[in-house]
């Protein structure tokens, strides 16, 4: 039994070696300084690579083609703490992709072609501690609910997007923000960006730059104006504006009334008919008495 223990000891630990290699094969065109990093970074890739370890944690993939990540990418590689998607060619994120992130600190999308970021993206990306989305020309878009989840985020680039207004329901679901950058994005001084004015002008001191840097266009003319001369005044005119949720609840309530009042109409009407037929009945039985 011994004998037959000692020559299965080598094989055993042949097959052990070889599924570690296996296990550390680095991708064609990367290189891997250790064997919790990949790195393919500038390599022309058009997608994401195979044969990534699969206890990759940081992964580089910065400066390359790649349009889209697999919705179920995260879930092959749940060690990554670290993942640079800067300078691609995303267009958008699929639903589920970021949803099993839990262990994802830094994600950086920041120089690509997204378009929205989606209410519910980063549910589950509760450790997330910096966020890049910053460079994306089209990004016009993001949901309210889009960055709940996101309770260790101290630092989001949003700078030099394609933003004209921001929810701030947005910003107020990040408890741990300390550093925000939104200068360069083509904001619209309407009554919608008043809100988001009076959450910047009590949270200076998360920008880096202050206000500097940071324009709205007139909605009358389209002139660009600095947000460091305006101040809470410049909006006062919104404060007696009513948004289209007001209107609805204006008209709903004002429906609602009319129907009352007709019923209530109806109502006094029928009564007050019974009441004259009653009345009727009650003479017609005293003349018959009295006959």
């Amino acid at each position: 039994m011994v004998p037959c223990i000692n020559w299965l000891q080598p094989f055993l630990a042949l097959i052990s070696s070889t599924l570690l290699t296996r296990g550390h094969v680095c991708p064609s065109s990367c290189s891997c300084p250790d064997h919790h990093t990949v790195d393919c970074t500038g390599q022309g890739l058009t997608g994401v690579p195979d044969s990534i370890p699969l206890n990759v944690r940081r992964l580089l993939l910065s400066n390359n083609w790649i349009p889209w990540i697999p919705s179920d990418f995260l879930v092959l590689y749940s060690d990554l703490v670290y993942l640079d998607l800067r300078n691609n060619s995303l267009s958008l994120l699929e639903e589920g992709t970021l949803s099993t992130s839990s262990r994802l600190v830094f994600l950086d999308l920041g120089s690509n072609n997204l378009t929205e970021i989606p209410s519910g993206t980063f549910l589950e990306s509760r450790s997330l501690i910096k966020l890049r989305l910053g460079n994306n020309p089209h990004l016009s878009a993001v949901g309210s609910d889009a960055l709940t989840g996101l309770t260790s985020l101290r630092e989001l680039e949003l700078d030099s997007d394609g933003l004209t207004g921001l929810d701030v329901s947005v910003l107020e679901a990040l408890p741990a923000l300390t550093t925000l950058r939104l200068e360069g994005n083509p904001w619209l001084c309407s009554c919608r960006f008043a809100n988001l004015f009076v959450w910047l002008t009590e949270n200076l001191q998360k920008l880096p730059h202050g206000m500097e840097g940071m324009e709205c266009s007139l909605p009358q003319d389209g002139r660009r104006v600095p947000l460091s001369l305006l101040s809470e005044d410049s909006f006062r005119a919104c404060r007696g504006s009513l948004t289209l949720t007001d209107y609805l609840i204006v008209i709903f309530s004002g429906i609602s009334v009319s129907v009352v009042a007709i019923a209530a109409s109806f109502f006094l009407a029928s009564t007050v008919h019974c009441f004259q037929r009653l009345s009727k009945a009650s003479r017609g039985d005293e003349e018959e008495g009295n006959d």
